[in-house]
Parts: C-alpha cells; sequence; structure tokens
C-alpha cells in the first residue's frame, strides 16, 4: 500500500525529558510502516525499527532477510505512561496487523514477519494478556501472535529508520486510517497540574481568577470565545486540560461559549448548583477543580441534546496550527474538518 502523505505527528513539540519512559517491543510486518504508525500516537516519544530475538548479534538486513537467523522485524517503543497505556497501544497493534496469520503480514512472507510482543518487564504481562483475551474474542480463529520476553534488540540500518518520513510514498502494509478514529486518552492528573492559589492569582487575570477560583460569571457577549468559529481546542486556563474542541462548538445565542459536549466525559465533572434562586448542573474541570460554567437539557438534539454553557474566561484557545507545537497534536484529529 503505498501513501502520498503521512498524517500529522502528534508528539512533534512535545517534551520527554525528564520523563520515566516505558518500553515494549512490536512486530507487525514490515517495520516501515509499523515504526510511522506508532511514531503518530501521542504519548510514544520514540521509536526505533530494528530486528528482535535472533541467534545471531547484530545482523543485516540481508541477513535476517534470509530467515535463517531467527530474528523478526520489529519497533521499539519508548512511551510515557502518563500520556498513553501499554493497554492503548496495544490495542492500535491490534488495529494495523491480523494476528491470525503466521509469518505474513500484507504482501510480506516470512518468519521475519510474524508478529509478536516482547517485553522486559513482567509487570506489562496483566496488560498484554488481558488485551489478548479482548482481541481474541473478536476472531474465530485463534491469534498467532507471540508473546515472549526480549531476548535481544538491535537497532536496523540507518536507511531504514523513518523509511516513511523519507519516502512518503514508500510501501506500506499498515491502514493510518485508525490513527484518526481513536481519540487521546483523558489526561491524567500528572500530566496537568493545578498551581497553588498564590501563582494562580499571577498568573490567571482578575477575571479569570474569579471565574474559575471564586465560581464568578463573566458577562455575557462581552467575552472573547462567545462568538468564535476558527478551529481548535478550548482548555483549562489554569491548567492546560484539554477539555473542548471546536467541532462540537455551536452558535446557541446566549452570549458565551457553547458546546455539544466535552472531549472526553471524564474531564468534566458536575455538581449541582442552588445560587440565585434556581437549581442548575455546574460544570468543573476534573484536574484544576475550576469553575467552567453549567450544563442544560437545550442543545442540538441530532448532537445529544445538551449545551455546555462555558464561560470564556475559564477557557485558554489553541489555534489548530499552533496545536502540535504547545503539545495537543493528538488532539488534530477531533478538531479538522475532514
Amino acid at each position: 500500500m503505498a501513501r502520498k502523505a503521512l498524517p500529522p505527528n502528534p508528539n512533534q513539540g512535545v517534551n520527554y525529558e525528564g520523563k520515566r519512559l516505558k518500553e515494549i517491543w512490536l512486530a507487525g510486518g514490515c517495520f516501515w510502516g509499523v515504526q510511522a504508525y506508532f511514531a503518530r500516537i501521542y504519548g510514544v516519544a520514540e521509536v526505533t525499527a530494528g530486528y528482535a530475538n535472533g541467534t545471531t548479534a547484530d545482523p543485516s538486513y540481508e541477513e535476517v532477510c534470509t530467515g535463517r537467523t531467527g530474528h523478526v522485524e520489529a519497533v521499539q517503543l519508548r512511551y510515557d505512561p502518563e500520556r498513553v497505556t501499554l493497554t492503548s497501544l496495544l490495542r492500535h497493534f491490534f488495529q494495523i496487523i491480523d494476528p491470525t496469520t503466521l509469518n505474513r503480514q500484507g504482501n510480506d512472507r516470512g518468519t521475519q514477519y510474524r508478529s509478536g510482543i516482547y517485553y522486559r518487564d513482567e509487570a506489562d504481562l496483566p496488560a498484554i494478556h488481558s488485551t489478548l483475551a479482548e482481541v481474541q474474542s473478536n476472531y474465530q480463529q485463534l491469534l498467532v501472535t507471540e508473546v515472549l520476553p526480549l531476548a535481544n534488540f538491535s537497532a536496523a540500518e540507518e536507511y531504514h529508520q523513518d523509511y516513511l518520513e523519507k519516502n512518503p510514498a514508500g510501501y506500506c502494509h499498515v491502514d493510518f486510517t485508525s490513527l484518526a478514529k481513536n481519540q487521546p486518552e483523558a489526561a491524567q492528573p500528572t500530566e496537568y497540574r493545578k498551581p497553588d492559589p498564590t501563582t494562580l492569582k499571577k498568573t490567571l487575570t482578575p477575571l479569570q481568577y474569579r471565574v474559575t477560583q471564586l465560581d464568578d460569571t463573566e458577562p455575557p457577549f462581552a467575552n472573547p470565545y462567545w462568538n468564535q468559529d476558527e478551529p481548535g481546542i478550548y482548555v483549562d486556563v489554569a491548567t492546560g486540560e484539554p477539555l473542548f474542541s471546536s467541532k462540537n462548538k455551536f452558535a446557541s445565542g446566549c452570549g458565551w461559549p457553547s458546546f455539544t459536549r466535552p472531549i472526553h466525559p471524564e474531564s468534566i465533572t458536575y455538581q449541582t448548583d442552588r445560587r440565585f434562586g434556581m437549581e442548575r448542573v455546574e460544570t468543573r474541570s476534573r484536574i484544576g477543580d475550576s469553575h467552567l460554567g453549567h450544563v442544560f437539557d437545550d442543545g442540538p438534539v441530532d448532537q445529544g441534546g445538551r449545551r455546555f454553557c462555558i464561560n470564556s474566561a475559564a477557557l485558554r484557545f489553541i489555534p489548530l496550527e499552533q496545536m502540535a507545537a504547545a503539545g495537543y497534536g493528538a488532539y488534530i484529529p477531533l478538531v479538522k474538518n475532514e
């Protein structure tokens, strides 16, 4: 399968320095496509193409292709578990391979193209086995993807590294469309931290502080985002936690930004608000506990019927063209109209 263009890489601009990265090794046929695919999963810091679990040290590509060294073409993933889980990575893996074919993926045949999951940390086994059971339930045939401790791994030749970045129209058996179907995981508290009150008072404007920390409400129509229709993402002004996509924003006429739903249901918490002689449902951000606004049942019926009425002062807008550099590249598929 030849491709004319690769999807954007959401890890561009993400700083993984100082993170405690974990490792897993995956074999899914020709490593060109597998490497390019996993490089585009948010939270994957590094992907190296190479040869795993063979009987000789530092083999060449030509030696591996003979099938006599026992190696498998594989990729080494170094990932940030605070941004992406092993279970999520394995689910991605099984979306791009056929786990029921032995020694074959796409047009490639041979023992070097067998599918496999290789680990060094036995703590990874529960996630591996539970994902395998989940995948097996979707097939009548038995899975033939091997699961083994990593015996050895050596990086492939330089011309194999990032091959599809250098040759975008090169051969690839991997279908990249599944990347757009998978939403990034909900943010974790370790990824977006709430600053202390003193810092918040210094970094937020007086209005932003009153709204997010003291549950105030800004004036309708006199706020920056109520009628904005630019593509991008809206994050918690206090923590940066992703909250809403422009794709789910609509013109409600109420004078505040209105959305049909948050990016992740779990990124919003709800409380009963009985102030001002009425009962409403207040919305707050999960990690920062910022007051955002309220949710009502008068939204577009064909989109769920809810209207998240949010204060502009509780939000920071990241334009689409700046999302990757700002560390929100994983959310680009949720914003782009494709």
